[in-house]
């Protein structure tokens, strides 16, 4: 019975400091120099490691654009240079880019 209790009252930090972030996309256009010069060009493909399409991320689904930043930098996903970025970006950061671009026009 003790355990019911426990459980119901307890919140994972994780999950405490997730809730705590709030996405502020105007904040983003100092975040994302790192991001313009690859995913704002129409049909660009960077050729390391190897040739790869890559997408333009404005109008896509901020949740979409925070879940892969995420895998970046877990390197769940691979590709070299978004991990770099990826690693290097505060969760306030992810939250503010996803924002940003989940709010621009495709």
């Amino acid at each position: 019975m003790t355990g019911s209790v426990l459980a119901i009252g307890y919140v994972p930090p994780s999950l405490a400091q997730d809730s705590a972030i709030k996405a502020n996309p105007a904040a983003a256009p100092d975040k994302i120099s790192m991001c313009i010069g690859c995913h704002s060009l129409p049909g660009y493909k960077a050729s390391f490691p190897e040739v790869y399409h890559v997408p333009m991320i404005a109008g896509q689904h901020a949740q979409y654009i925070q879940s892969a930043l995420h895998a970046y930098a877990k390197q769940e996903r691979s590709f070299p240079t978004m991990h770099a970025v990826a690693a290097s970006l505060s969760q306030q950061d992810i939250a503010d880019i996803a924002a940003y671009y989940a709010g621009l026009r495709r």
